[in-house]
């Protein structure tokens, strides 16, 4: 039976569930992106503006492959959760076990196609000249690191769930404090340039993935998975394809616009593409709640459909968007009175001009908080219910959305049309995504005959 460690979504009041699983993961993601933003802060500060921009360039096709990596670990969860909030445990260990299978799989084909094309994808991408090298020579560090970001996020996607959504935060402190202290020895002792900063990158990942699985082997015994519940049955193999494939597609094909939009990046100079690259580090540690949401509301969907408990879907939703909206509002406020400051992190003062495309970029994309609060609370609800693939088409609808502002709008306006391309393709999947999780909450009590 369930511990102590693990917790139950499927009763009580779904605010306070909601709060009490969410803060954890928020600690979480906020403790992820403060190494990300140390990172960055060391690259741009004793590195240099080129080596900032050359990492900062690597983003679309970080996210990309790398997003296709966290997608696929978040949807191999979702069956995970639902035997659990179902008291099957049996065939919970058994999709775990399967699950394994196909990570190392998956990892092994991924680090090979992507350390073979990374240059020639940063030469498409037009990457400038001038930073090129930088952006090779860091990514290609982070694909070979692929294995150990299918570890980490499978393994605490597990954790998250059976509930447990604390242990996982502690084990990514553990990481970022091993982030933090390998970035200052590999950059200012080692001298290894941005090379130092994706090690240091991978081996923080692979120590918080060894905690993870110290912690299950140890505390878990519910995921103990037994002799019989490794044999292959390729129905379970069927049933994680169909959840993980399409949440890692999402991330990919979301990506994919991101892509086309770093070309036009790069087309307006490095110093366009450092100040994307401040700003974004900054924007990212500020949706950093929203990413805690999305996690919350996936496990919260995934146990209660497990319990057939469907009445709670649409009351924990429109909790967790009050929440959502309190906080863009407050995120705004903050970023439009101070932007530039945080951007000052990253960039040296006498940098004025991309000082401020970077407060531009900041004001814009906040203004439009809320419809990302949507995004994340609405797409991973609908795939915590097990309708993965509408996360493809959420992800088609930010790709389109963004590859037309990349082509159309940016040769027009500029640097502008960059700071709007995130809240268009926001808003366009919003308008896909809200009548979609009214269809399949229709759907769901049609088979359960609710």
């Amino acid at each position: 039976m369930a511990n102590s460690v693990t917790k139950d979504l499927t009763v009580g009041s779904p605010m306070k569930l909601i709060l009490g699983f969410s803060l954890p993961l928020l600690g979480g993601t906020l403790f992820q992106q403060l190494y990300n933003l140390i990172d960055t802060m060391i690259v741009g500060k004793f590195l240099g503006k080129e080596a900032l921009a050359g990492v900062g360039s690597t983003g679309a096709i970080n996210f990309m492959i790398i997003g296709f990596c966290m997608g696929v670990c978040s949807g191999f969860a979702i069956p995970i959760s639902q035997r659990f909030g179902a008291k099957d445990y049996v065939s919970m260990r058994r999709f775990a076990a399967h699950s394994i299978y196909l990570s190392v799989l998956f990892a092994a084909v991924m680090t090979f196609l992507a350390s073979i094309f990374c240059r020639q994808i940063l030469e498409l991408m037009n990457t400038p000249s001038d930073v090129i090298d930088y952006a090779y020579s860091y990514i290609l560090i982070i694909f070979i690191g692929i294995p150990v970001i299918y570890m980490y996020n499978l393994l605490s996607g597990i954790l998250r769930a059976l509930g447990d959504s604390r242990h996982p935060v502690i084990f990514v402190i553990v990481g970022a404090l091993t982030n933090i202290a390998l970035d200052l020895f590999c950059i200012l002792n080692l001298h290894m340039g941005v090379a130092g900063a994706a090690v240091a990158t991978v081996i923080s990942q692979l120590v918080s993935g060894v905690c993870c699985l110290v912690f299950i082997v140890r505390k878990i015994e519910i995921m103990h998975i037994r002799k019989s519940e490794w044999k292959i049955d390729y129905s379970y193999f069927y049933t994680l394809f169909a959840m993980g494939v399409p949440m890692g597609l999402q991330y990919s094909i979301t990506a994919i616009g991101s892509v086309i939009l770093q070309v036009a990046i790069n087309g307006l100079g490095s110093d366009a593409v450092a100040a994307v690259t401040a700003a974004s580090k900054v924007s990212m540690f500020f949706c950093c709640p929203f990413d805690a949401m999305g996690s919350t509301m996936a496990t919260y969907g995934g146990q209660n459909v497990g319990a057939r408990k469907l009445d709670r879907l649409g009351t924990g939703l429109k909790a967790c968007i009050k929440l959502g909206v309190i906080y863009s509002v407050i995120a705004f406020v903050v970023l439009f009175f101070f932007g530039d400051k945080f951007a000052m992190l990253f960039i040296s003062a006498s940098e004025t001009s991309v000082l401020a495309h970077a407060r531009l970029f900041l004001i814009l994309n906040s203004a439009f908080y809320i419809p990302l609060a949507l995004v994340n609370i609405v797409r991973f609800m609908i795939q915590g219910m097990g309708f993965s693939m509408f996360a493809i088409l959420a992800g088609v609808c930010e790709m389109a959305a963004r590859t037309l502002v990349a082509l159309f709008l940016v040769p027009v306006i500029g640097f502008t049309g960059i700071c709007l391309a995130s809240p268009f393709a926001w808003i366009c999947a919003d308008l896909f995504l809200i009548p979609a999780f009214l269809h399949v909450r229709k759907q769901l009590k049609k088979m359960f005959r609710v």
